[in-house]
């Protein structure tokens, strides 16, 4: 896998929507808060631009992507808000200049779609974490996230173990065994919006993460016997599952909860689960970058990145 350079102070950063727009407010707001971790930043067009739920048209959403990576001042892209829309761009993106100019490129929920794209299409190791405009500019943001967050992409240290943040749930081994192997995943309604074209996930020998935010628990149902139908959760090596906000029913006489779709449709799989590592939509969330090596204890309910997401 291709790795960006660890972030520095000074370093340029791009920031850039590929999904939903942001007001001039919001725009601001973005660049104050990267500025504020000891960084300079450069807005892309998609950041002046709006169509109804996009941040502007197609073709400026991702021409940022493709003049951000191919241009050497820039040191990391940041996605400044996810949304919906990104799945419109993936033949757009000129994979081979992402391969050449490997960097940092940050972001997660709508941002899945980016995710499988580089990972699998140009061997980038990408960085699902905490994204400027959703998480910097909250309080929650600082301690846990913030530490988090700065650790993965300016040190070219593996994380090390990932701990819940205090008063969070316990990390909960569904299925034990230990596993070893590179990360894989995101979003899993756009996990599932991948399937059938050229950019769905591979999960062969390696451990998928998955989290969403407010769906119903018969909407994981559904998206994880896809998963199953296709063979993807059978070629997996272990199973991590993030938080999964707002995920209660509208019909709670017809309800199954959450952890028992989980252990019906993964326990049978054979390979080490856990639940309620900290990483998706929740408000304190740790930084994962997507392509390396992790460890997966589910004996004990530890989970480990064991090797950097930068070089």
């Amino acid at each position: 896998m291709n790795k960006g350079r660890a972030l520095r102070p000074g370093d340029l950063i791009g920031l850039l929507s590929v999904s939903n727009p942001v007001t001039d407010e919001e725009r601001q707001c973005s660049v104050d808060v990267v500025e504020a971790l000891g960084f300079r930043t450069v807005c892309g067009e998609s950041l002046f631009h709006r169509r109804g739920y996009l941040a502007g048209p197609d073709e400026i959403r991702a021409r940022d992507v493709n003049r951000m990576f191919a241009d050497p001042d820039i040191a990391g892209i940041f996605c400044v808000r996810g949304g919906e829309g990104a799945n419109r761009l993936p033949e757009m993106i000129d994979l081979e200049v992402v391969r050449k100019n490997p960097k940092v490129f940050l972001g997660y929920s709508d941002v899945t779609v980016f995710h499988l794209l580089l990972g699998q299409g140009a061997d980038l190791v990408t960085i699902q974490g905490p994204m400027p405009y959703t998480e910097f500019r909250r309080d929650t943001f600082e301690g846990y996230v913030k530490e988090h967050f700065l650790k993965a992409v300016t040190k070219t240290e593996p994380v090390g173990e990932i701990l819940p943040p205090q008063g969070d749930p316990a990390i909960q081994a569904l299925v034990p065994g230990t596993v070893e192997a590179p990360l894989v995943g995101g979003c899993l309604s756009l996990i599932s919006a991948l399937m059938g074209t050229p950019w769905e996930i591979d999960t062969r020998g390696k451990i998928l993460i998955i989290e969403d935010v407010g769906e119903q628990p018969y909407k994981y149902d559904r998206w994880l016997c896809q998963l199953r139908s296709s063979g993807k959760l059978q070629q997996c090596a272990g199973v991590v599952v993030g938080q999964c906000i707002d995920c209660t029913t509208d019909k709670p006489k017809m309800d199954i909860p959450l952890e028992e779709i989980f252990a019906d449709l993964l326990v049978p799989l054979g390979v080490p689960v856990l639940l309620n590592v900290p990483f998706g939509h929740g408000k304190r969330k740790a930084t994962f970058p997507l392509g390396v090596r992790a460890l997966l204890d589910g004996n004990a309910g530890r989970f480990f990145l064991t090797e950097s997401g930068v070089r």
